[in-house]
């Protein structure tokens, strides 16, 4: 599974103060199956991705907008719901000021086994269907900088970076 790795990886660069502290940020794969036919060694993973953001204190904005842009590159099918509900949270108050902020997206992966000549086999993730809008210059696959309300609020120069 791929995905976990890169919505964790965009999280830590985007949201103020998860990069200096990356322990308060958790992802945990809930409920997973494998889909799979015996027409072919290929199958779908379907899972439930959790982010936790532990004591958070700002801006809830912050941490939903990177999500939502991130569904449009790597999930795009959530966006075009009937209930317009791409993913549920929860949150624990902790104070005046911090919670503990809980995201679950229910998550697909598709995997194409093939079987070359002379045995074994080759595995590769297939890339999703294009998106709805891909929201260039907030942020998803193709961020590179992140503005809430024309403040910058996180960026990278990295051009190999891919959430």
């Amino acid at each position: 599974m791929q995905k976990p790795e890169q919505l964790r990886r965009l999280l830590l660069q985007a949201v103020p103060g998860l990069a200096t502290s990356p322990e308060r940020l958790a992802l945990y794969v809930d409920a997973g199956t494998v889909a799979a036919s015996a027409a072919s060694l290929s199958f779908e993973y379907r899972y439930t991705l959790n982010i936790v953001v532990q004591d958070f204190v700002g801006d809830r904005n912050v941490v939903i907008v990177p999500v939502l842009a991130w569904i449009a590159e790597a999930q795009p099918d959530l966006l075009a719901r009937p209930d317009s509900q791409p993913f549920k949270f929860e949150a624990e108050i902790l104070d005046g000021q911090a919670v503990d902020l809980s995201i679950t997206i229910p998550l697909t992966e598709g995997v194409r086994v093939v079987t070359p000549e002379g045995g074994g086999y080759q595995v590769r993730h297939l890339d999703e269907p294009a998106g709805l809008d891909h929201f260039p210059g907030v942020c998803g696959a193709t961020l590179w900088q992140l503005f809430l309300r024309d403040q910058l609020i996180a960026q990278t120069s990295d051009p190999a970076f891919k959430p």
